[in-house]
């Protein structure tokens, strides 16, 4: 599957990613919020149907996968990203995000979408603004770092007609 965005590209990721996400997840950046990966987990990242790398300029930037909750009661789905260090500050992960949400609200049929950068990451918080993903709480002790130690999470939802930007390819 190939997701469009005006800038960005996400496909299915395939093992022939292994390298190049490799590289990226042990950027000191990516790696100081994603953490070292661990024996067989990158495998099993790129071999789930949810995970997509991102593209731009035909070359993989990153990835981006999504997780959803069925329960009809509770019925909706997450998002996680990581881009190339390089590559952050131009907009690109908003796109990649944007993107997705399109999918899953209109494909996937979810109408809320949850976000949880670390509560420090205020340029992940930023690009998921431009979004529409809107703060909803500081999860306390949420996530335990590469570091050790725990840190906070901001928590943030997206509800279907809030999404914002374009989402159509040129």
């Amino acid at each position: 599957m190939i997701l469009s965005g005006p800038r960005v590209s996400l496909r299915n990721a395939t093992f022939g990613d292994m390298a190049r996400i490799t590289a990226i997840r042990h950027e000191p950046e990516v790696a100081r919020r994603w953490g070292t990966p661990e024996e067989g987990e990158l495998e099993e990242f790129l071999k789930d149907e949810k995970t997509f790398v991102v593209e731009a300029e035909g070359s993989v930037i990153g990835a981006i996968q999504y997780g959803e909750e069925d329960e009809p009661m509770y019925r909706h789905a997450s998002i996680d990203i990581f881009l190339t260090t390089p590559r952050h500050g131009e907009g690109l992960g908003s796109e990649a995000v944007r993107v997705l949400a399109r999918y899953l609200i209109e494909e996937r049929g979810h109408h809320r979408l949850t976000i949880d950068p670390a509560a420090d990451n205020t340029a992940a918080i930023r690009a998921y603004e431009k979004v529409g993903f809107r703060p909803v709480g500081v999860m306390r002790s949420y996530e335990r770092g590469p570091d050790g130690t725990w840190h906070d999470g901001l928590l943030m939802e997206l509800l279907a007609d809030e999404l914002t930007g374009p989402t159509d390819p040129p």
